[in-house]
């Protein structure tokens, strides 16, 4: 009795998934979610160069770009590669600019002695700088040269 029962569903969810595969293909191209066409694509090379020295910042508060690649920088829920060179207690020997002091905060504002939780992924926040064409056109002016 519970074979063809069974059987019986298990027919029912294969027609469904089917149907379903048969929908998906014959509804069309994909639309933008704003209902506007979608601009030309651009070619974009597999590797950028990266920019020597710093970059301004272009507006207060802005992270800091990274000067350096780190493709091969590990960083996941036990190792952040980033904290070799810049973690405050080694960054006066290494030369490397030393985190800001609120990346040793918690979300009370306790001071801690390592970086807290909430700022540990960098990449999070920081980019590193390479010369690579505008992905969506911008015309996005400083903060210094737009007074």
């Amino acid at each position: 009795m519970k074979m063809p029962v069974l059987l019986g569903i298990s027919a029912i969810a294969i027609t469904t998934v089917l149907a379903g595969f048969a929908i998906a293909q014959s509804s069309g191209s994909v639309q933008s979610l704003r209902g506007a066409e979608l601009e030309d694509t651009r070619a974009v090379d597999g590797v950028h160069k990266q920019i020597e020295g710093r970059m301004p910042r272009n507006y207060r508060q802005q992270p800091p770009l990274i000067p350096h690649s780190i493709s091969q920088y590990q960083m996941d829920k036990r190792t952040n590669q980033c904290l070799s060179c810049h973690d405050w207690a080694v960054a006066g020997e290494r030369g490397a600019p030393t985190l800001s002091m609120t990346h040793y905060l918690d979300r009370e504002g306790n001071q801690l002695d390592t970086v807290a939780g909430t700022r540990w992924f960098c990449n999070q926040c920081h980019v590193p700088q390479a010369n690579a064409p505008e992905l969506v056109g911008n015309d996005f002016q400083s903060s210094s040269t737009s007074r």
